[in-house]
Order: structure tokens, then C-alpha cells, then sequence
């Protein structure tokens, strides 16, 4: 174990602008964390699989199409599912502030929108996601 903060970044649903999961990734990665990017089109399920394969300590999902409620829904209950719901879920997109407390109910920790500085990214996960043994 590295003792590095874990993020899988994913893409679910048919959306398929993946620009700013990039820059996110490579700024977590940049910031010393293990970044584990998903690519493209990805269904709620193999997110969660790829979270649970590669012990992730949290997962950062960006929706631009609109499903975000069903998508990110989706994510936090295959988590609990699982008995993983010890993992941060955070996200990113185009969501309309009306939604982000609906969100925040559902389980999703944190909503950046567009034009969120990567730097406040990467501290609110050292801040919010849980630091594993060893670091």
C-alpha cells in the first residue's frame, strides 16, 4: 500500500466530454494521489467495480448530459451495495444549483462546477477524503 489518497475519476452515462475529467485527474495526480481514470461511457456498475477493484478511497464523477440525479444516484447506492459506502463520492459537471442539495442528500459529498480552480479540487480531497495508513 502507497499510503496515497485513491480517486477513480469516471465518466458514466453517454456523455462524452471527458476534457475536464482529464484536468481534474491530472491535477489530483499532479497533487501526489493515485488517480485511476475510467475513460468514456461508463454504466454506474462498472464504476463501482473499478472503485472496489483498485480500493479506491474516493471516486469524482463528471456528468455534462444532464443525468447527473440518475447517474450519481446510482453510483451511491451500488456503493452501499457493496458495503462501500466508506468511499468520498464527489462530482462535477454542468448541475444546476438547484440540484446540489438534493445531491448532498442522496450522498454525493461535494458538486464542482464549471470554472472550480483545481487547486480548491485537490485541497477539498486532502481535506475530505481520508488519508490511508502508511502516509
Amino acid at each position: 500500500m502507497s499510503g496515497r489518497i485513491r480517486v477513480v475519476v469516471a465518466k458514466p452515462g453517454l456523455d462524452g466530454h471527458d476534457r475536464g475529467a482529464k484536468v481534474v485527474a491530472r491535477a489530483l495526480r499532479d497533487a501526489g494521489m493515485e488517480v485511476i481514470y475510467t475513460g468514456l461511457h461508463q454504466t454506474p456498475e462498472q464504476v463501482v467495480e473499478t472503485v472496489l477493484q483498485e480500493d479506491a478511497d474516493a471516486v469524482g464523477l463528471s456528468v455534462l448530459s444532464g443525468a447527473h440525479m440518475t447517474l450519481f444516484a446510482k453510483v451511491v447506492a451500488l456503493l452501499r451495495d457493496r458495503e462501500a459506502d466508506d468511499v468520498v463520492v464527489f462530482g462535477g459537471g454542468i448541475i444546476p444549483e438547484e440540484d446540489l442539495p438534493k445531491l448532498a442528500e442522496l450522498g454525493v459529498a461535494k458538486v464542482f462546477t464549471p470554472g472550480a480552480p483545481t487547486h480548491e479540487i485537490v485541497d477539498w480531497v486532502r481535506s475530505n477524503v481520508a488519508q490511508p495508513a502508511g502516509t
